[in-house]
């Protein structure tokens, strides 16, 4: 189904494209700009501009697999990710009350150019939201957020019903829909405390923002596809 979707936005992928979910599904084609969306249908929260779909795609309830392609629009060298979910169907336009749940650590991605660029990120063994408790049925919104490097953010989604792991009609995730570009860079998100300039106290401190790859414990390595080319994917860094 997506690949369709992929060639027929291809031709004005420069001009109007953004974020695009490859796995496990889309919400549906907003790489729309025109006079209702003068500044384009992505820009929209909480999904871009698309309602909430009976589409749905089935997701296990652990380890699930999420994908994306960020550099359709032009600006993208570097950028935020954000992966949130909203729980159930009872908040507006039948959809989650809010996509307020991370889903992995926000990291950066350092694409090869600020023009756009082809290529895809894969995150595996995604845990649900700390605290969350779902069972098979159950409905949810996946959220990809891109935010740009002048500060605005991109919104894509995937509805989905949570299915036992295993279940046949979660989509077969594979070589064809989970890849780690080689030209495409990550970073983890961090901070280093300092002290507050003309402070003599140390205890008095500032949070600056920082980029380091690969934290430990829970961090992005942990979550990047298991294709060879995540290794590929690193070499910006090195």
């Amino acid at each position: 189904m997506l690949s369709s979707t992929l060639l027929t936005v291809a031709a004005a992928a420069v001009a109007s494209a953004h974020t695009v979910i490859t796995y496990p599904g889309w919400r549906g084609d907003n790489l729309i700009t025109n006079a209702t969306w003068p500044y384009g249908m992505q820009w929209i929260y909480p999904c871009g501009g698309i309602g909430t779909t009976t589409n749905r795609t089935f997701w296990p309830t652990r380890d699930g697999t999420v994908a994306f392609q960020p550099g359709w629009f032009q600006g993208h060298a570097t950028a935020f990710i954000y992966v949130n979910l909203g729980f159930g169907t009872d908040g507006p336009d039948n959809g989650p009350q809010n996509m307020s749940n991370p889903m992995v650590p926000p990291f950066q991605i350092i694409g090869p150019s600020k023009n756009p660029y082809p290529g895809s990120v894969c995150l595996t063994q995604i845990p649900l939201p700390a605290g969350a408790n779902v069972k098979p049925g159950d409905n949810a919104t996946i959220q990809v957020v891109e935010l740009a490097i002048h500060g605005a953010a991109l919104y894509s989604c995937v509805d989905i019903t949570f299915a036992e792991p295993g279940d046949p009609r979660i989509p077969e995730v594979n070589e064809t829909n989970c890849i780690n570009s080689t030209d495409i860079g990550f970073a983890d998100i961090y901070t280093i405390t300092t002290k507050a300039s003309g402070r003599a106290n140390e205890n008095d401190t500032v949070t600056n923002a920082a980029w380091a790859l690969g934290r430990s414990g829970g961090g992005l390595l942990a979550h990047l596809g298991w294709l060879p080319v995540v290794a590929g994917g690193l070499w910006v860094l090195l």
